[in-house]
Order: C-alpha cells, then sequence, then structure tokens
C-alpha cells in the first residue's frame, strides 16, 4: 500500500516536472513568435511613416507653391497700384507746373502794370513838385499881401493864432475830458447791469405757490362726520399726531390744515387724504397712517436735500444741513418758495462769482444756505440770517461762509466780495417780476403812488410807471424846466419815492426834457 502511494506521488511528480517542461517550451515559442509579431508591427509603422513623410512633404511644397504665388500676386497688385499712383502724382506734378508757369505768366503781366504804373506816379511827382512851387510863390505873394492889409507880421500874426488855437484847445480838452468821463460811468454801469442780466438770464426757476394753510377736497359732505368721528375723536387723533389744527366749517366738500409747520401741515394733508381713500377712520388707524407718512416726508425731505446739494454741486456738507435743506421744500415766503428761491440764488452766486474771478463752488454753497434758518426759525427765536450762521457754524462750516450766510440782510456788515454777492443773487431773486405773489389792489396802488408823487413836483406835465413799477418816466415841461433843473427834479423825486414808498429791488427815475421848433418853408 505504501509503494503505491510513493509510486503515485513519483508519478505525479514526473508529470508536474513534464508540465513545467512544456510550459517553458510553449512560452519560449510564444515569446518568440510575439518578438516576430513586433518586428512585422514595427516595419510596418516604419513604413507608413515613411509614406506620411512623403505625403507631407508633398502636401508642404504644394502649399509653398500655392504662398509664393499669391505672395507673387499681391506682389504684382501692390506694384501696380504704386504705378497708379506714380502716375496719379506725376498727373498732379504735371497740373502743379502748369498752374506755376501760369501763374508766372500771370506775375509778369502784373510786374510790367506795376512798371507802367510807376512810370505814371514819378511823372505825377514831378507834376505835382512843378505845382508845389508855384503854389508857394502864389502863398508867399498872398502873405506878402495880408500882412500889407492887416498890419501885421507874420510873428505877430502867428501867435495871435496860436492864443486862440490854444483856447480851443483847452475848451475841446475840457468837453472831451466831460465826454470820457460821462463815458466811463455808462460803460462801468452798462457792464454792472450786463453782469446782472446774464446771472438772470442764465437761470429762470419755476415756482410753486404754497400758503400757510392746505385745503383737502372730501368726497362728499358725509366725510366731515366721519372725520370729526364720535364725540370728536378723530378729529383729536389727527391735531395730537400731526400738531395740525383742522378746520371744519361751511366750505363745501373741504377741510382746511392750519398751522405754522410747514412740514407738519404736509404730513397731515398727506395722512388726511390716505385715510380719506383708505376710509377706515379711527383713533387707531390714524397713528398707524400718520407715521408711515411721517417717514415718507422725512425720506422725501433728505432726498430733496441731497437733489438741491447734488444740482449745485456743494459737496461734503453735513447730513443735517442737508436735511434742513430739503425741510425748506415746505416753506414758503412771499408766496415763493425757499428752496427754489434757494437753488435759484446759489446759481446766480456761481454766474457772479464767474464772472467776478472768485470762487464759484464757494458762492454756490453760500447761497444754497444763505436761508437755512428759515427750516427753523418757527422753533428758535431770532431772524433767520443769524440762525442760519449759528447753524452753519455748529456743522463745520468754513467762516467765510459762516458770516456771509449772517450778512447776506446786512445785521451784521458786509467785509468781502463774498458777502455782497449773496446780496445781490437774493435781491436778483426776490425782486425780478413773478418771483413773489403781491395782491393786484397793492400793486396797481404802488403804480399809481409813484404817478402822483411825480405828478406832486412843479413843472412835471405827465409820468408814466412802466416795467411792472421799476421805471417812472417823467415828462416836464421845457419852458419852466431847464437841463440843470431836471437833474435835481429827478434826483429829489427819487428821495421822495425812497422815503414814502416801500418796494422791492430798486426804480429808475427818468426825467425827459423835449425842445421843439418847428417852422414850415412855403
Amino acid at each position: 500500500m505504501e509503494i503505491n502511494v510513493i509510486l503515485a506521488l513519483l508519478l505525479m511528480l514526473i508529470a508536474l516536472v513534464a508540465g513545467i517542461a512544456a510550459g517553458v517550451f510553449f512560452r519560449k515559442k510564444l515569446v518568440e513568435e510575439n518578438k516576430k509579431n513586433v518586428a512585422r508591427q514595427g516595419r510596418q509603422i516604419i513604413e507608413n511613416a515613411i509614406s506620411e513623410a512623403e505625403q507631407i512633404k508633398k502636401t508642404a511644397i504644394l502649399l509653398a507653391k500655392e504662398e509664393s504665388l499669391r505672395l507673387k500676386q499681391e506682389a504684382d497688385k501692390e506694384i501696380k497700384a504704386n504705378y497708379q499712383e506714380l502716375k496719379e502724382e506725376q498727373r498732379r506734378l504735371n497740373r502743379k507746373s502748369d498752374e506755376i508757369q501760369h501763374e508766372s505768366e500771370v506775375l509778369e503781366e502784373r510786374q510790367l502794370a506795376l512798371e507802367q504804373r510807376q512810370e505814371k506816379v514819378q511823372d505825377q511827382e514831378k507834376l505835382m513838385e512843378t505845382r508845389n512851387r508855384e503854389l508857394a510863390q502864389v502863398l508867399e505873394a498872398q502873405s506878402e499881401k495880408l500882412e500889407s492889409l492887416a498890419g501885421l507880421t507874420r510873428e505877430e500874426a502867428k501867435k495871435q493864432l496860436m492864443e486862440s488855437i490854444e483856447g480851443e484847445a483847452r475848451m475841446d480838452c475840457a468837453k472831451r475830458l466831460l465826454r470820457m468821463e460821462n463815458d466811463m460811468k455808462l460803460e462801468a454801469d452798462r457792464k454792472s447791469k450786463n453782469i446782472l442780466a446774464l446771472a438772470i438770464a442764465r437761470y429762470a426757476g419755476d415756482y410753486v405757490a404754497d400758503r400757510t394753510v392746505s385745503m383737502v377736497p372730501l368726497p362728499n359732505e358725509e366725510m366731515k362726520g366721519r372725520i370729526i368721528g364720535r364725540e370728536g375723536r378723530n378729529i383729536r387723533a389727527i391735531e395730537v399726531a400731526t400738531g395740525i389744527d383742522l378746520i371744519i366749517d361751511d366750505t363745501p366738500e373741504a377741510v382746511i390744515l392750519s398751522g405754522f409747520n410747514p412740514v407738519r401741515r404736509e404730513i397731515a394733508r398727506q395722512a388726511l387724504e390716505q385715510l380719506i381713500a383708505d376710509g377706515r377712520i379711527h383713533p387707531a388707524r390714524i397713528e398707524e397712517v400718520v407715521k408711515k407718512v411721517t417717514e415718507e416726508v422725512e425720506t422725501g425731505i433728505r432726498e430733496a436735500g441731497e437733489q438741491a446739494t447734488f444740482d449745485v454741486g456743494t459737496h461734503g456738507m453735513h447730513p443735517e444741513l442737508v436735511n434742513l435743506v430739503g425741510r425748506l421744500k415746505y416753506r414758503t415766503s412771499y408766496g415763493q418758495n425757499i428752496l427754489q428761491h434757494s437753488l435759484e440764488v446759489a446759481f446766480l452766486c456761481g454766474v457772479l462769482a464767474a464772472e467776478l474771478g472768485v470762487d464759484e463752488k464757494k458762492a454756490k454753497r453760500v447761497g444754497l444756505l444763505h436761508d437755512i434758518g428759515k427750516a427753523v426759525d418757527h422753533e428758535v427765536e431770532g431772524s433767520h440770517a443769524m440762525i442760519g450762521r449759528d447753524l452753519a457754524r455748529k456743522f463745520g462750516e468754513a467762516e467765510d461762509v459762516v458770516y456771509a450766510i449772517g450778512a447776506h440782510h446786512e445785521e451784521q456788515p458786509p467785509r468781502s466780495v463774498l458777502d455782497v454777492l449773496v446780496q445781490c443773487a437774493d435781491a436778483l431773486s426776490g425782486a425780478r417780476p413773478g418771483a413773489r405773489k403781491e395782491m393786484l389792489q397793492s400793486y396797481v396802488k404802488r403804480l399809481e403812488d409813484l404817478e402822483n408823487i411825480a405828478n406832486g413836483f412843479p413843472g412835471v406835465e405827465k409820468s408814466y410807471a412802466v416795467q411792472a413799477g421799476r421805471d417812472l418816466r417823467i415828462i416836464v415841461d421845457s419852458q419852466t424846466v431847464r437841463d440843470e433843473d431836471a437833474i435835481l427834479l429827478s434826483r429829489d423825486i427819487a428821495r421822495a419815492v425812497e422815503q414814502q414808498l416801500s418796494y422791492p429791488g430798486q426804480i429808475r427815475i427818468t426825467v425827459i426834457r423835449e425842445t421843439r421848433s418847428v417852422e414850415y418853408a412855403k
């Protein structure tokens, strides 16, 4: 049994060795076969590469030939174009040569004509010399004859003539000096008026005339009762929330809002309009709407201030000042919107400063802020100029800007050109026609008073108030009023107008004296 096992193991070992030997043999055969395949593939790759290289070479040669042909064609085109340009240049040169030759011929003709004229001039000069000699002889003879007739020698006559000429020259010199002085005054007046007129012409603002009371229209009379509410609780809630008095009277379908604070009045107006449109009117809703409108109005004020500073170009201004500028949107004076007035004054200051060579940006800054005190003058005691000065100083404005704000109504004396500029621009904006509202009766009465003052002076025949009462033209009797009296009369009437009337801006008094002499040719 053990022998069989051993034999089996030997047989298995022999079989294993034989299998290994066979595997090695076959593996060797496989490697040799792979080597042959690799060699064949290598030869094939080399052949393919050589074929591709030949193809690439042929393609490159073909492309090179095409490129060479293209370059040759382009070169031919360029040579042809250059040839055409050379031919055109040659034609231009030929034309230029012909023109030069023509001009040369013309110049030669002109030279010949000038030579002929010169010969004529020389002949005329010789003739003039001959005539001058003859004239000198005649004058000498006439002079001797005059000396014998007048009984004066030449030196004495010359002396008298010089004295006469000297007197006339002095008189002419005095007249010329007077005329020059008058011309200088007229020119200075004209230039100053041109500067002011230019400043006015370059800015024209639109004005919105707001009043110290606001009126809110109602859809019907029943809405008045809803606004008043039970036992008046709604109207009290509105007045407490806004600080504005509501006047509900016999005015049909309207409620009047009255208050000195224009911002609060605007808040009350918008809130009441929203409540009327919504229909729900009770204390809680009133507080909610007033709070919402207050935020919207404050936002609008801030945006209006920022827009104004942007339009004027005043950067770096304190946010509180910007907010105060925006509050001027709801402030009026004599029917004139203060924000629009401040913008106009700023632009006028800029134009005047540019004409006079002053800092334009600083002038605009003063113009925009000059009435800033009116934003809080209902809350702070004092004039708006002084309030504005203190506000500007508080929020870090430059000292010359601060002083100019305080001096624009001469509550402190002006000390720089900037102070006078803002006064001038403020007067232009407030006094020009259409800037401020006036009652028709007061306007007509002022014109009548002007004419009555002028008619009260002796020698005045007629007077006319023209140009919206800014020009008073007076016609006097030429028999009783002389030219010197006309000057004094215009001054006296101007003083009387200043003392007896109140008016914006200035009034020009013109006295007209006319002398007519009529004769008929028969």
